[in-house]
């Protein structure tokens, strides 16, 4: 469960020698390897009973790794004898994978760096080298003709390591200490280590089973950080470190005892205050403690209510509440210093029913709003001397704006970040004085690229009760709409998370064989509003699955594609939409991709061991609720195989993943293979070393990218 961002495709218009004509010429009638028999996965009866329903799960014991670890042999053997499979199926894809490859990287530029970001005297960013998968994590002081300090070396970090993540890079206050987490299995567990950066001592403050990051208190030895459980990986304890002590004695200053609600700790913009963060999918909760008295008493500043979500931001003399509290959308609101309570809150933008309030961005004399409107990211830039705004204008049908970069308080510097599914990722000053914009800089491609070659559309489906859903879609000029090209379908349509429209260079080596490429910005996202992701949860969540569909058949009958080019894709709760719509609407698809699917609802639901369960009742439902029970099994891929033809299929896995686990996939298609009736190709790949985002380093994603694409261009029987 939980979001798995994916790289994705596209075709357009032109005359002679076109896109499509180029890539008609390459098709062969590619032949899949005939005759060889996939793994049968071994039956063993395990019965299910709740609510008075009895159901047999024959493949449950593939739980056994997690549950029973390295000793349960069987379900690796299996695992590894689906990858076998999976290789002797695509054998003859190995020199396209290798094309693909080979050129998607080529379209990396190796030696890079990334935008400076000034905080506190020194500008911070990361550069990378050429033939390295990781990066060196830098600073200058003052200026940037200054000397480079390294402050790490990930590069080197990494050796040795099949996976190898670090993050929550925060620097004390007094610019002299690093504190950083390090992930070596993938399971988002990770161990906080602090580095002295004036000697280079990594000091032997070792804190382990965190969430990453650490807040630190104006006295350049105390640290905040969240503690994960080592089982179900919940964020359950806020606690605090003195450096140069046992770790051992840290003392838990917040413990959070609803399992459903998620824990974590940050400082505030301004550096005057440590806030601890608790929300659900429903309700939240703040405390917080001047970061001057690291040993005081976190202040609780407003008790959790019913189905209200609200977030504080401290400002000078006073908080900032972005709250849904009779405000569907969400309003802002204020209130001062000393007096937290509800009953102190006032209006500062009112709620809209046309726009979703997402976010805020405080600087000492403006304010930048990230607002949604119709589907699309807005930045509302207003002065707090006169409260005069505007907006910044983006220009294009679809596209993804968002501030990032902005640590110093005192700025009169807007950082945002710009994407559009023609637009490479930008990053963009603003002088919020002037109203002067400045590009620092654009994602290059090495090789070229003319955004001028592709076009980029905005449609809205009509779904079945009337819901207007936009698709942004992109493809090559020199497409012709009739019907013939082949299309991409991805979504994701769950927790709220939209799916704005974004570059990827990897997805050009789709569009520049042919390809379209579509996001359905389905319900269960929050594109068109908070309304959008209600009717998209609990025990609406089928009208994701039934948007994806009207968006699919909405393309079909406008030409975009047919039934016999039609793929589609989504990864994690979207794995979930693929197993829902290849059971509702098997034949609409030629292939389909889930990666880390979500496909075993209920009995995940029902394992409050599993990671992630307990957090996940307000999105999906408790099924000891026998409503929600029955509602989510009625939907759920695993539990609703049935003996017919299914398209082909790719399906992807982590041994380690930690959001979704390798039992859920694995299950599903043993459970496929062995109902279905179709001779339709279905693959199974688990990453035997990586988790749920898959490998870390910044060439080897584009292998698994590469295994997908060259699946979808077999099928179209493009080979090369």
């Amino acid at each position: 469960m939980k979001l798995h961002t994916l790289a994705c495709m596209l075709p357009v218009l032109l005359a002679a020698c076109n896109t499509r004509n180029n890539a008609n010429m390459k098709q062969n009638e590619y032949q899949w390897p005939q005759g060889v028999q996939p793994p049968v996965a071994a039956i063993k009866e395990h019965i299910r009973t709740i609510h008075g329903d009895t159901v047999n799960d024959p493949y449950y014991w593939m739980i056994d790794f997690f549950k029973k670890g390295p000793d349960s042999t069987a379900v690796v053997d299996y695992l590894k004898a689906e990858n076998a499979y999976l290789d002797t199926m695509m054998a003859g894809t190995k020199p396209l994978q290798t094309t693909l490859f080979n050129e998607m990287k080529k379209r990396i530029k190796e030696k890079d760096e990334s935008v400076p970001v000034f905080k506190n005297g020194y500008f911070y960013y990361t550069r990378t080298e050429d033939g390295k998968q990781y990066y060196k994590y830098c600073r200058k002081k003052g200026t940037l003709e200054a000397p480079e300090e390294l402050l790490l070396d990930v590069d080197e970090m990494a050796k040795g390591h099949a996976y190898y993540a670090a993050a929550g890079f925060s620097i004390s206050p007094d610019n002299n200490l690093l504190a950083f987490g390090v992930d070596t299995v993938s399971r988002r567990q990770y161990t906080i280590h602090i580095k002295n950066l004036a000697t280079g001592e990594i000091y032997t403050d070792v804190i382990a089973q965190t969430s990453g990051g650490v807040a630190w208190a104006n006295d350049n030895k105390t640290l905040f950080y969240t503690a994960n459980n080592p089982e179900t990986l919940l964020s359950e304890k806020i606690k605090r470190h003195t450096l140069h002590t046992p770790v051992e004695q840290d003392v838990v200053v917040y413990e959070e005892q609803d399992k459903s609600n998620y824990i974590g700790v940050g400082k505030s913009k301004s550096g005057a205050y440590i806030l601890i963060s608790s929300e659900a999918t429903l309700s939240s909760e703040v405390r917080f403690l001047n970061a001057n008295e690291p040993n005081g008493q976190f202040q609780l500043f407003q008790p959790r209510l019913k189905e209200v979500l609200y977030y504080a931001t401290p400002v000078e003399g006073k908080f900032l509440i972005i709250t849904n509290k009779d405000a569907k959308n969400f309003r802002l609101m204020e209130c001062p210093l000393d007096k937290t309570g509800v009953e102190n809150w006032k209006e500062v933008i009112p709620h809209r029913t046309d726009v979703l309030l997402e976010d805020i961005e405080v600087f000492k004399d403006y304010l930048v709003v990230s607002e949604r409107k119709n589907g699309l990211m807005q930045l509302r830039i207003r002065k707090l001397a006169d409260n005069s705004e505007h907006y910044l204008d983006f220009g294009e049908p679809a596209y993804m704006a968002y501030t990032s970069g902005n640590p110093e308080y005192n700025s009169t510097t807007l950082r945002y970040a710009y994407t559009s599914l023609t637009t490479p990722s930008s990053v963009y000053d603003y002088n919020l004085l002037t109203g002067e914009k400045t590009l620092k800089k654009q994602q290059e491609i090495v090789g070229g690229y003319n955004p001028g070659d592709y076009a980029s559309e905005r449609l809205y489906a009509t779904a079945k009760d009337g819901s207007k859903v936009p698709i942004s879609l992109v493809y090559k000029k020199g497409f012709v709409k009739d019907g013939n090209a082949p299309l991409l379908l991805y979504a994701y349509g769950s927790y709220g998370s939209s799916m704005d429209a974004t570059f990827s260079s990897a997805r050009l080596s789709l569009l520049n064989r042919g390809f379209v490429y579509a996001i359905a910005h389905i319900r269960g996202g929050q594109e068109m509003g908070r309304q959008w992701y209600e009717d998209g949860k609990m025990l609406k969540k089928k009208n994701t699955f039934t948007d994806f569909i009207d968006c699919a058949e909405y393309l079909i009958q406008e030409k975009y594609t047919s039934k016999a080019h039609l793929y589609a894709q989504g990864g994690s709760a979207g794995g979930l939409l693929m197993g829902a719509v290849v059971n509702l609407a098997p034949e609409l698809w030629h292939g389909v991709i889930a990666d880390v699917p979500f496909v075993d609802v209920v009995n995940t639901m029902l394992d409050e061991s599993i990671p992630l369960t307990t957090n996940e009742f307000d999105e999906w439902g408790n099924p000891k609720n026998k409503e929600a029970y029955d509602y989510m099994k009625s939907y759920s891929p695993y539990e609703n195989v049935q003996a017919k033809a299914y398209p082909n299929m790719l399906v992807t896995t982590g041994l380690h993943d930690s959001q979704v686990q390798y039992f859920e996939p694995a299950k599903w298609v043993a459970r496929l293979r062995a109902t279905k009736t179709d001779n339709n190709l279905l693959l199974l790949h688990t990453n035997m070393d990586f988790g749920h985002g898959g490998a870390s380093g910044r060439f080897d994603y584009l292998k698994d990218i590469a295994q997908d694409y060259a699946f979808l261009l077999t099928l179209e029987g493009i080979t090369e």
